[in-house]
Formats: structure tokens, C-alpha cells, sequence
């Protein structure tokens, strides 16, 4: 390993990441590699990992490499390996054009869950295909103290509760997950989603994201809201068969998520790269148990 290790910092609508670019995957990421780049206080901070590979340098991507030059090999923040990251894609977006990989318009990224197509504007925000929500049946509740309210069961490749609410401090410290009902809607775990409306077409939320509390922005929540308001609303596109655009406003920014007749969900929303800089591979090795 060298001695230095590049690396960028980024983030949309503030749910941030490190960037690690490795064309070649060369580089050796296991988990206490990355929770200590995480590390918001004796690492360089994220809320998770992009480690920028070619595809056809990945085992795991090998197979997508003719479809996408690109594999986003995305760790949470814990050092765990995800399959996707709405908002990751995003800023692996932006950072590609920055290096001079891509240009504005459409791109493919490979992720482990399958190939997701991007479009970088020219004005700057980045749209980001994020497949079909499914809805379980099934009555789910959650709550908060003395309040419980009922929840829409929302999956968009991992689990959501969409609870609609007077007033998001309602949702409380949103620290410990909140509860829900029954068990067995969320055997692993639930991201919870509390929203309130802010206009036609037009929300607002707080989510707690299981295994890490409160969290600025969520994409894969955002469009589990906008899923789940347009049903509330009587805008379900699959029914009226006319597109579904929502504006979803997140602690960390704005989203902006349409839901198409077909069931296809688009993401829209910015990618910012803030910081890049040099990585000491000698303390990374010191990290590593």
C-alpha cells in the first residue's frame, strides 16, 4: 500500500460520505478501515464510504462492467456493506464528472444493487433511477411516548414506516428507533419516516434510519414518503396514470421525487463535493485490528 492515499469528501443534502477513488482496486477497505474513515471525530467523518472502482477491476461488478464502466462500492458508516445508496449515487455522480470520467447527461453505476441510471444537469442537480417501491399489507403502527399514529409499510429495497403527523417535533429525539406494530411487519429493523404537509404535492420529514438515529437526508425515505403521500393524496400514478412529482423537504436539504405510471421512481437533488486531501496509509494500518 502506498504511503498516501487520495481522497474527497462530499454530500447530498448533507447525508456525507469519503470518497476513496481506486480505479484499479488496489486499495484494502475491511470494515474497521472504514468506521475509523467515518469516524467523525478521529476519522475524516461520513455517514458512509464510496469507493470508487471500475467494474471490470470489482469481482462483484465483473458481470455489469458492459453495462456500467463504474462500480459504487458503498460501506455504511460502520464499516458494513450495502447494496445501494440513493444520495451516494448522487455525489459518485458528481465525482466522476469532477475527475473528468463523465460528462453532464446520462451515466450508469454499477452498485450491488444492480445498475442505476443517473443524469447530471446542466444546471447542477443529479436524477437518480431508484426502481419500484413495494407495499406490503398489513396495518402498521408506530409511536412515540403517550402518541401513536398509523404507518404506511413502504419498501424500496429496504424497509420504511411512513407516518403522517400535525408536527415533526412529534416525532421526539428520533435517538432510540422508535416502536412499532406488529413485530413481524419489520423482523430486521424499520427505517421510520414522520411527515407533515407543506403545500399540494408538497412534504416534509424527519427518519430515523435504523442503526443510526436521526440522519439529515435519507433518498431512499424521501421516495418511501412521496410513495406513500401520493396514495394518501389520491395521486397514485398507477391509477391515475399520470406521473406523481412530490417536493420533500429533509433536515438537510431538498428532494425532489417523482413516481411514474410503470411504478419507476426518479430522485432529483444536489451532489456537492467540499474537501479533498491525502489519506495516511500508515494510520490506516493502525486502525486495522
Amino acid at each position: 500500500m502506498s504511503t498516501r492515499i487520495a481522497f474527497l469528501k462530499g454530500h447530498g443534502t448533507e447525508n456525507d460520505f469519503v470518497i476513496v477513488p481506486d480505479p484499479e482496486n488496489t486499495v484494502d477497505l475491511p470494515p474497521a478501515a472504514v468506521a475509523a474513515l467515518c469516524d467523525r471525530r478521529a476519522g475524516i467523518g461520513g455517514d458512509g464510504l464510496l469507493h470508487v472502482v471500475r467494474s471490470a477491476a470489482h469481482p462483484e461488478a465483473k458481470e455489469m462492467a458492459a453495462e456500467a464502466e463504474w462500480f459504487m462500492d458503498y460501506r455504511n458508516g460502520d464499516g458494513s456493506i450495502a447494496e445501494m445508496c440513493g444520495n451516494g449515487v448522487r455525489v459518485f455522480a458528481r465525482y466522476l464528472q469532477r475527475a473528468g470520467y463523465v460528462d453532464e447527461g446520462d451515466i450508469s453505476v454499477a452498485t450491488r444493487g444492480g445498475v442505476k441510471r443517473a443524469h447530471i444537469a446542466k444546471e447542477g442537480d443529479i436524477t437518480v433511477g431508484m426502481g419500484k417501491a413495494l407495499l406490503p399489507e398489513g396495518d402498521v403502527t408506530v409511536s412515540v411516548g403517550d402518541r401513536s399514529w398509523p404507518a404506511r409499510n413502504v419498501n424500496m429495497g429496504n424497509p420504511h414506516a411512513v407516518a403522517f403527523v400535525d408536527d415533526l417535533d412529534h416525532a421526539g429525539n428520533l435517538l432510540a428507533p422508535p416502536p412499532f406494530s406488529p413485530a413481524s411487519a419489520y423482523p430486521d429493523g424499520v427505517n421510520v419516516e414522520f411527515v407533515v404537509d407543506r403545500g399540494p404535492q408538497h412534504v416534509a420529514l424527519r427518519v430515523h434510519e435504523r442503526g443510526a438515529g436521526e440522519t439529515r437526508s435519507c433518498g431512499t425515505g424521501a421516495c418511501a414518503v412521496a410513495v406513500a403521500a401520493a396514495r394518501q393524496d389520491g395521486t397514485d400514478p398507477a391509477v391515475t396514470g399520470a406521473p406523481a412529482t412530490y417536493t420533500v423537504d429533509v433536515p438537510g436539504g431538498r428532494l425532489v421525487i417523482t413516481e411514474r405510471p410503470d411504478g419507476e421512481i426518479e430522485m432529483t437533488g444536489p451532489a456537492v463535493i467540499v474537501a479533498e486531501g491525502e489519506i495516511d496509509a500508515q494510520w490506516l494500518e493502525t486502525v486495522n485490528p
